[in-house]
C-alpha cells in the first residue's frame, strides 16, 4: 500500500543541504514534533521496509524550535554528511518535561503508519535526559526495540528484567557531574540479575557529562542500532575506549 506523509502536517520544511531528504514535521498524529531523516534511495512505494533509529534529545535541547535538535546526535550527524542505510526520527521534549514512554511510542507509531518500516529493527538512543527516556521506554516497551543505547543517563530498577530481553548498551564517564556515574551503575546492575547476555556496559573514567555526545560520533553506536534485529542472537560491534577522543 502507498504510504505518505501525515495530511495534518503544520509544518513540513525540508533542510537544505548535502542533499539528504530531512523534514521537521509536526502533526496531530504525534505528541511531539520532530525531525524525520529518509535514506537518500528511499521509495515508500518500492515495498522495501527500513530499519528505524529514533534518538531522544537531552534537557538542553528541549523546548518549542525544532533547530535544537540539530545540535548534537543523529540529525547533527545527517547535517555533517553520514548517511545512514534507515530512517530516523528525532523528537522534541518540551521545557521542564520528562520523555514519557508511551508518548515516546505513539510518536514511532506514527511515523510506522506513514512510512516504510522493518518493525523488526527499530532501535532508541538518547544521552542525559534522552538516555533515561530511552530506558524507560525500552523498559516499558521492550517488545517494540531491537536495541536500545543510552548514555549518561539512569532509569527505573524495575524495568531492569524487561530490559534484560533485548541489547542494551550503557554508558556514562566516571567524572560526570550533571548525571551520577551511579545512576548507570545502578541500572546495569537490576538488567545483570536477570540476565547479563544482552547487556554491554561502558565505563569512561576520564570523560564528564558533556562528552558522551562523542558516542554518537562512532561507528560502532550504528552497527549496535542497526545490527541487531528482534529475533536474532545479540550483537555487539568491538569497541575500544580510544574510539573515542578525550
Amino acid at each position: 500500500m502507498k504510504k505518505r506523509l501525515f495530511i495534518y502536517v503544520l509544518g513540513l520544511l525540508p533542510f537544505v543541504g548535502f542533499g539528504q531528504n530531512l523534514y521537521t514535521i509536526s502533526s496531530s498524529q504525534s505528541p511531539y514534533p520532530y525531525w524525520i531523516y529518509l535514506p537518500d534511495n528511499y521509495n515508500a512505494d518500492s515495498g522495501n521496509n527500513w530499519p528505524l533509529m529514533v534518538f531522544l534529545h537531552g534537557r538542553s535541547l528541549s523546548g518549542t524550535d525544532l533547530n535544537l535538535v540539530k545540535r548534537y546526535g543523529l540529525i547533527a550527524e545527517v547535517r555533517k554528511g553520514r548517511s545512514f542505510p534507515a530512517v530516523i526520527v528525532a523528537p522534541q521534549v518540551r521545557k521542564g518535561q520528562f520523555w514519557q514512554p508511551d508518548s515516546v511510542v505513539k510518536c514511532i507509531q506514527s511515523v510506522i503508519a506513514s512510512n516504510s518500516i522493518d518493525t523488526n529493527r527499530i532501535s532508541v538512543t538518547g544521552m542525559s535526559l534522552g538516555g533515561y527516556g530511552t530506558l524507560h521506554t525500552a523498559g516499558k516497551f521492550p517488545e517494540m526495540f531491537c536495541a536500545a543505547a543510552a548514555f549518561c543517563g539512569g532509569g527505573k530498577t524495575a524495568d531492569g528484567c524487561r530490559l534484560s530481553t533485548i541489547p542494551v548498551w550503557i554508558a556514562h564517564g566516571k567524572r560526570d557531574e550533571a548525571v551520577p556515574f551511579r545512576e548507570s551503575v545502578v541500572m546495569a546492575n537490576a538488567i545483570r540479575e536477570c540476565n547479563d547476555q544482552n547487556l554491554r556496559f561502558t565505563e569512561f573514567g576520564q570523560l564528564n557529562h558533556g562528552a558522551l555526545e562523542r558516542m554518537f560520533r562512532t561507528e560502532e553506536l550504528y552497527e549496535f542500532l542497526l545490527g541487531n534485529s528482534k529475533g536474532s542472537a545479540t550483537f555487539f560491534p568491538d569497541f575500544q575506549l580510544n574510539t573515542i577522543q578525550y
